[in-house]
């Protein structure tokens, strides 16, 4: 015969149920806030991504190399030394803006190789702004190469060499740049990439001083050196850089380069008879298709 529970009995087994109706809930939700939460180790090495550095550019001291600068070159000499250190700054930061560009000698093609033609065409005005009034320095062009300091930690002052695992060599892309554009072969496939074509220089100089005709003949050589190398970067970096990737790193610098030069050419003439004037107007290069 069956026995009725007692009412105490009841609510006892009604309230143990409810609990364990409870609990499992509670389990369900927290199992779901759980799948919902990101996973920290991801966040992690997001936060480490973002703070990754592309590194810092340097650049040797010039200013601490010069002689005694003239009172009449001051303002010029100042004027270059401010534009120096400009260059590294928009080095640095095109550094930044293109980090994840082109190949692996994008760097040195693109921002390296670049920053030292234009400090070779600025170091080079101010030994000739000190150079008319006093001894002009030598051996300054020995600065003009710039590294790429990978640590990111150092902060680029533009004195001195710089510090830690240097990932790009800029002498050794401009050297291999050098060799390729002496050996006298034809552009190939510049139905592609174009020809960077300059004005001629040599047509429109006067007569030259038997005294001056070396230095006038090795700048004149020198600046189709010039165009030989610019010619081998454009086709070396196809694909590389923005729409004015052509204009910023190879026609501009080529410019500076050629600028210095024709400078030179004008000083070396000048020195035993009329400076020509006006010559800067053929430094500048266009690309032909």
């Amino acid at each position: 015969m069956s026995r009725a529970l007692p009412k105490y009995n009841k609510r006892r087994v009604a309230f143990i149920g409810g609990a364990a109706a409870v609990a499992l809930s509670g389990a369900v939700i927290a199992g779901s806030a759980l799948a919902g939460t990101p996973d920290q180790s991801s966040g992690t090495s997001n936060a480490r991504t973002l703070a990754a550095s592309p590194g810092t550019i340097t650049c040797p001291d010039v200013a601490s190399q010069l002689p005694a600068i003239p009172a009449s070159a001051q303002a010029e000499v100042t004027r270059n030394l401010t534009l120096l250190q400009t260059q590294i700054a928009e080095a640095n930061k095109r550094l930044v803006d293109t980090v994840g560009q082109g190949g692996p000698n994008f760097v040195n093609n693109a921002i390296l190789g670049p920053l030292k033609d234009k400090r070779v065409a600025t170091i080079n005005r101010i030994a000739t702004a000190i150079g008319r009034t006093a001894a002009k320095p030598t051996g300054l062009d020995s600065l003009a190469p710039c590294t790429l300091n990978a640590s990111g930690t150092s902060t680029n002052t533009g004195s001195g060499t710089a510090t830690g695992t240097a990932s790009a060599t800029p002498t050794t892309a401009a050297t291999q740049q050098q060799s390729t554009g002496s050996t006298g072969s034809t552009n190939t496939n510049t139905s592609a990439v174009g020809t960077i074509t300059c004005p001629d220089v040599a047509s429109q100089l006067p007569a030259i001083p038997a005294s001056a005709q070396a230095e006038v003949t090795r700048n004149l050589t020198l600046l189709q050196t010039q165009i030989q190398e610019a010619n081998t970067r454009l086709q070396n970096t196809v694909g590389q850089g923005g729409p004015n990737f052509v204009q910023n790193a190879i026609l501009g610098p080529l410019a500076d380069k050629r600028k210095s030069t024709i400078d030179r050419i004008a000083i070396a003439i000048g020195r035993t008879s009329t400076k020509p004037t006006g010559l800067d107007s053929l430094a500048a290069c266009t690309l032909t298709k």
